[in-house]
């Protein structure tokens, strides 16, 4: 089955380009386009009473979007930012602490730039003390991860659910959301390639306690500018670094007064562009409209990897290693394939207009809802040639 109607617009605009890396930018569908012109057009329309049905109508449909999406059922529990390494920052500002003068964090060795970075970085100013658990070897790493958070001694507890590196799953969610507390420790689980990859991948037991971070970049198909943050109840009722939408909801305070909002509107900055609220709104008015959700793309999207590991399996890329096998669990939405190579295979693809992404020796292939057979043995021949 294709789908490829979905998304002409993007497929027509680069007609000779073979997009092979969903996971990293994923195609804009057109009813995101349909989107974008309606942000602008109500700008026009309402110019400065834009903001009545931005955040009256436009940001709770995607807040309903989202909380249905992750399973948790709580739709006043979402708040949107520009990037998830604003709801970092947030977040480590909020989070209590044993000592005032340092976080004390526990995360992964895999976890994505956006955590990685300002953590050593507020490392090396003695403001974070971190413990790291390897991924590798992945088999145990959930064990590993978990009996590491059972100890004393952590503030903030961070992994992703979805390796970006390998696919890799974490997959003790739940069991993590059981060690979180008010007053510490938090539990914050990136799930930026697992919104709208896996489905419902955050139970409503783990909604009570634990923080989920995902965006619109990936496989929500609505582009950059759509953070989301899903906000326990009780767990940092008032932020230190905060924008005046924060107390949106009452704006009737005295003068030096700092109100903030009862849900999550408590984590907000200040005025942001909307455009992407619009279009994610708009793509799942689409999938909705085709029948379609998470479930059933994930579905479309293993057949297409299925198909591609026998069709390249007499190749160099069928000798690597395949770091996220197939093997019938929920998976990440993009094959892992370890060598030496990736780094040259990668360039050799992208000479040949076919766009993959390569992390250190691991190269990415994404498959999305953009893609169909013809793709894949496409692709396959692209792969025949491929040398160290």
């Amino acid at each position: 089955m294709s789908f490829k109607h979905l998304f002409s617009r993007a497929l027509g605009a680069a007609p000779g380009r073979l997009h092979m890396a969903a996971h990293s930018h994923h195609l804009w569908p057109d009813a995101s386009f349909a989107g974008q012109v309606e942000a602008w057009e109500d700008a026009a329309r309402l110019a400065d009473t834009k903001w009545d049905r931005v955040m009256g109508e436009v940001w709770p449909e995607a807040q309903a979007h989202v909380a249905g999406e992750l399973g948790s059922g709580m739709a006043d529990a979402i708040v949107f930012a520009a990037n998830t390494h604003d709801f970092l920052i947030r977040l480590t500002a909020a989070a209590p602490r044993a000592d005032p003068r340092s976080l004390r964090v526990l995360m992964s060795d895999g976890e994505f730039h956006s955590a990685r970075r300002q953590f050593a970085r507020w490392v090396e100013e003695g403001w974070l003390e971190l413990e790291t658990v390897a991924a590798e070897p992945p088999g145990d790493f959930t064990a590993r991860f978990l009996e590491a958070a059972q100890g004393d001694g952590h503030d903030l507890i961070l992994v992703s659910q979805v390796l970006f590196g390998s696919g890799r799953r974490f997959d003790g969610v739940d069991e993590l959301a059981g060690l979180a507390r008010p007053d510490g420790p938090w539990v914050v689980i990136d799930g930026y390639h697992a919104f709208m990859a896996i489905e419902r991948p955050f139970s409503r037991a783990a909604a009570q306690s634990t923080f989920y971070l995902g965006g619109g970049y990936k496989y929500a198909m609505a582009g950059e500018g759509m953070a989301l943050m899903h906000c326990p109840p009780a767990f940092g009722p008032r932020p230190p670094l905060t924008g005046w939408f924060a107390e949106f909801d009452d704006l009737t305070l005295a003068p030096g007064q700092v109100g903030y909002a009862k849900d999550a509107m408590r984590f907000m900055g200040a005025t942001f562009d909307p455009s992407a609220l619009y279009r994610f709104n708009h793509v799942r008015r689409m999938l909705d409209g085709e029948g379609l959700d998470t479930a059933k793309v994930s579905a479309h999207v293993a057949g297409l990897q299925a198909k591609l590991l026998d069709a390249v399996a007499g190749t160099a890329l069928g000798q690597a290693e395949l770091l996220n096998p197939l093997d019938g669990a929920p998976r990440a939405r993009f094959l892992a394939f370890r060598s030496p190579n990736a780094q040259s295979w990668c360039a050799q693809l992208a000479a040949k207009n076919c766009i993959a992404d390569v992390r250190g020796d691991v190269l990415r292939i994404g498959l999305g809802l953009y893609h169909d057979g013809g793709d894949v043995k496409r692709f396959a021949v692209l792969t025949e040639d491929l040398t160290s």
